[in-house]
């Protein structure tokens, strides 16, 4: 087991600390020492040196990836799967390349529901101006016309995004594993018009404004020896925390803010925005729910908001290792009762393989 140029500088230096720290009062002036010492240590320089910049490729391409026919992500030069480690004892590293390549697959299941499955990509919120935060959810050509039959899927919740049930599954096993497009194919082989919800994509990402504090001795009537106290008090404090920051942000990432996306700003509101303007206005008899995990509990919150509408128009809801639970979401008898007759629930560590099926009717 190799260890990182940083711990093995730092771990006498904290062994030391410790000792002293079970010492008496004699030996406060060891640790104030020694903490002095710790912050004039440039730990940004320091741990660059055991962690490569944080740039990665933006294609698949370019990490040397390639899904191939079976649907599997393969090395395009080994044809080994995909490696997590690696860089050996980088965790926070190979973590970093591990969602920029998620964020990659991301894109590529778009591209797969658009091209493959003939989905269209649908901005919301409906009446979102030229500059608000945005999201989006695909729909078949049919899915507000069909008259008969129309499908709803809601995946869980985390890091996947339309189309996905499980990052892992794509990364580790194969698309038709971890996406939805199985289930898409089939239904609008059947005769379904399809919307696929996406639940987790409830805000945007912006660079967080820089704010500059002006020191509180160019404004305050204070005593001078007092702002010098608090302005020294200050500085103590900006440089712990930046010390602390050079261990947590060794390569001082962009801090960024969230802007909240109307009416969508999490999975519930984003279903029951869904169920307004999209499927309540669809002209489908019957409306079949596939919801996974998160999206269970997505699910019997829209029930609850919902209720009349619901059950004038859903005919079955699948649901697979679902998380919702009725008491704690406080839902009524009478959604209860229906629950128990339109709920078809695969039990936890089931396969999403043939859920679709219990749809049929």
């Amino acid at each position: 087991m190799s260890i990182s140029l940083s711990s093995l500088i730092l771990l006498p230096i904290w062994i030391n600390m410790a000792q002293i720290q079970q010492g008496g009062p004699d030996e406060k002036e060891k640790t104030t020492a020694l903490k002095d010492l710790l912050s004039r240590i440039d730990l940004d320089e320091l741990m660059k040196k055991d962690e490569p910049p944080l740039d990665f490729p933006d294609t698949l391409e370019g990490f040397e990836y390639a899904f191939n026919e079976k649907g599997q992500l393969r090395h395009i030069k080994t044809g080994e799967p995909f490696v997590f480690n690696y860089r050996e004892d980088l965790h926070r590293w190979n973590q970093k390349r591990y969602e920029a390549l998620g964020e990659i697959i991301t894109k590529y299941v778009y591209e797969l529901l658009e091209k493959d499955c003939n989905l269209k990509k649908i901005s919301i919120p409906v009446d979102a101006t030229e500059t608000e935060p945005k999201s989006f959810i695909y729909m078949s050509e049919d899915a507000l016309t069909n008259p008969q039959k129309l499908m709803v899927l809601i995946h869980g919740s985390g890091v996947v995004r339309a189309g996905q049930w499980a990052r892992r599954l794509i990364i580790n096993e194969d698309l038709d594993s971890g996406t939805q497009i199985p289930f898409i194919k089939r239904a609008v082989d059947e005769g379904y018009g399809v919307i696929v919800l996406n639940p987790n994509e409830n805000y945007i990402e912006v660079e967080k404004p820089k704010i500059h504090v002006q020191s509180s001795s160019d404004s305050s009537d204070e005593p001078a020896e007092k702002r010098e106290r608090k302005d020294k008090v200050s500085k103590e404090t900006k440089k712990r925390r930046d010390f602390y920051e050079k261990y947590r942000n060794p390569q001082r990432e962009k801090e960024m803010m969230q802007l909240y996306i109307r009416e969508n700003g999490s999975p519930e509101e984003h279903a029951i925005y869904v169920w307004d303007h999209f499927i309540a206005q669809s002209a489908a008899e019957n409306v079949f729910f596939v919801a996974h995990s998160y999206g269970g509990l997505a699910f019997v919150e829209l029930m609850i908001q919902r209720e009349a509408d619901v059950k004038n128009k859903v005919t079955a809801v699948a649901l697979t290792d679902s998380v919702h639970n009725v008491w704690h979401q406080e839902a009524g008898k009478t959604i209860r009762e229906w629950m128990r007759e339109f709920f078809l629930i695969e039990c936890p560590g089931g396969s999403l393989a043939d859920t679709i099926g219990l749809c049929d009717g």
